[in-house]
């Protein structure tokens, strides 16, 4: 089976959130159980020299863009044995950066239908096009448009993933004709609540819709989730299905991870987890005592549920609990945790800024890792935590309640709280250190933690089945 994996950003080459690290990780997960998955993405002007220099040209050609013709690239590489297809246009990606410009919705128009483009220029017939985000929704669109007719087209099948229904690639309905080609006859597959919304020409015309969680899924079908796409998803509830995401077990492995002080695993973790926790007191100048420390590595803005944790950050430290918190994201946030570190030093430490290696040390030494979310489609620190033996707090939305259990009954992996509310929060963090003051039963939840299995290996085995499913379709 050959799968086409789209996605407009991919580690290793770039990555601006969870979208890049899943398309750095699925693809490989795929390869390695038999499927021939390939990656097509830009070819930024960030990309490191070092990863431009192992590329190979291939070929180029024109794609039509409204009423003009703009060159395109085609560049290959091979990681892990996943071969990377580079799509290269200075014009649109020669810039500082991923997205966040005025012609964004032309760039990913222009990289949607050069990827249907490439196919007629490279030896590579997918059986799925699997499509992910807003950037990549118009493949879907183009493909039953303009290519269903040509014969290497005609029994592709099309997979739509959801990351963050959030960003739906919303546009003036002038861009129709000028920027996408699309005529007043086809305008429906697009437009969408007095607009042009990508997402929604993916959800329409995809042969099926996944989204990073199965209770991510259902919510987004509510409309307090759906940022109003919520009537669209629920008439194509028949197509849709939520799939778990998994993480990098290589890369986030406490007994190699080459970013912390001192090497554990679920054997040796009640010495090697001690000594991480030292190195993080020692890196914050947090006082030395047998309190718990929870930690928090995430952007700072309102839906990671940061205004509960300011109601209540307070009460969490006077009642014996450190607190550390890395990341940045909005000045009242950031001025926030500056201010508390201020008032409470030795007992807060806050890092303002994006350091992956003071988050792997966070994830080894904090004892618990907190991610109160408002909505969180499906995160991923809260299963590296796991993997560290960092026991998570979490509210119940997407993802974080797929994969974090309360642990009052026995069986499990973490702190839970249902209601977006600060006092209960607060309770789940107080059960946590009640929890944290019964040494022996401790170590059982930090063991259970990290036995969890949340590898791409069974993410990948339930994207097989899919795939298996979509093409049965006939």
């Amino acid at each position: 089976m050959n799968i086409l994996y789209c996605s407009s950003e991919a580690l290793p080459f770039a990555m601006s959130g969870g979208l890049g690290d899943v398309a750095g990780s699925l693809p490989q997960a795929l390869v390695q159980s038999g499927i021939n998955c390939a990656v097509v993405m830009p070819l930024y002007g960030d990309i490191r020299q070092d990863l431009r220099d192992k590329m190979t040209y291939l070929t180029n050609f024109t794609v039509p863009v409204g009423w003009r013709n703009q060159y395109c690239g085609v560049f290959s590489a091979e990681v892990s044995g996943v071969t990377y297809y580079l799509l290269d246009n200075e014009y649109y990606f020669k810039r500082k950066g991923l997205y966040g410009f005025y012609d964004d919705g032309e760039r990913f128009a222009f990289f949607s239908r050069a990827i249907l483009e490439m196919l007629q220029h490279i030896d590579f017939a997918p059986d799925i096009i699997h499509t992910n985000d807003w950037q990549t929704a118009l493949v879907c669109v183009y493909l039953n448009l303009y290519y269903r007719h040509l014969e290497k087209f005609s029994r592709i099948k099309t997979a739509f993933t959801i990351h963050n229904i959030q960003y739906q690639g919303k546009y003036g309905l002038e861009l129709l004709e000028d920027v996408l080609s699309i005529g007043p006859e086809n305008a429906h597959l697009v437009e969408y609540d007095g607009c042009v919304n990508y997402m929604k020409g993916a959800i329409e015309c995809a042969d099926k819709v996944t989204t990073v969680s199965p209770t991510y899924a259902y919510e987004i079908m509510d409309p307090w989730f759906s940022h109003g796409l919520d009537g669209l998803l629920r008439e194509k509830a028949y197509k849709t299905c939520g799939i778990l995401n998994g993480i990098d077990v290589v890369t986030y492995d406490p007994a190699t991870d080459p970013l912390i002080a001192y090497h554990f695993d679920k054997d040796s973790f009640e010495t090697g987890k001690p000594q991480c926790k030292d190195d993080l007191r020692n890196i914050f100048h947090l006082e030395k005592n047998d309190q718990p420390i929870i930690g928090m590595v995430t952007r700072l803005v309102s839906h990671k549920g940061l205004d509960l944790v300011r109601h209540v950050a307070e009460y969490i430290i006077l009642s014996g609990i450190q607190f550390v918190i890395v990341g940045n994201g909005d000045y009242m946030y950031e001025s926030f945790f500056n201010e508390l570190a201020a008032k409470y030093p030795g007992r807060v430490g806050v890092y303002i800024g994006f350091n992956p290696e003071l988050a792997h040390k966070v994830y080894a030494g904090a004892d618990m890792f907190l991610m109160p979310s408002k909505s969180e489609p499906c995160g991923l620190a809260q299963m590296v935590a796991l993997r560290y033996g960092t026991i998570p707090i979490v509210r119940e939305t997407g993802g974080l309640k797929d994969s974090i259990s309360d642990s009052g009954d026995g069986v499990g992996n973490g702190f839970v709280f249902r209601n977006y509310n600060a006092h209960d929060m607060l309770d789940s963090c107080l059960r946590a250190k009640a929890g944290y003051d019964f040494p022996q039963g401790w170590k059982t939840l930090v063991r259970r933690a990290m036995n969890c299995d949340y590898s791409w290996r069974s993410s990948a085995n339930s994207y097989i089945g899919l795939y298996n499913e979509m093409v049965n379709l006939w």
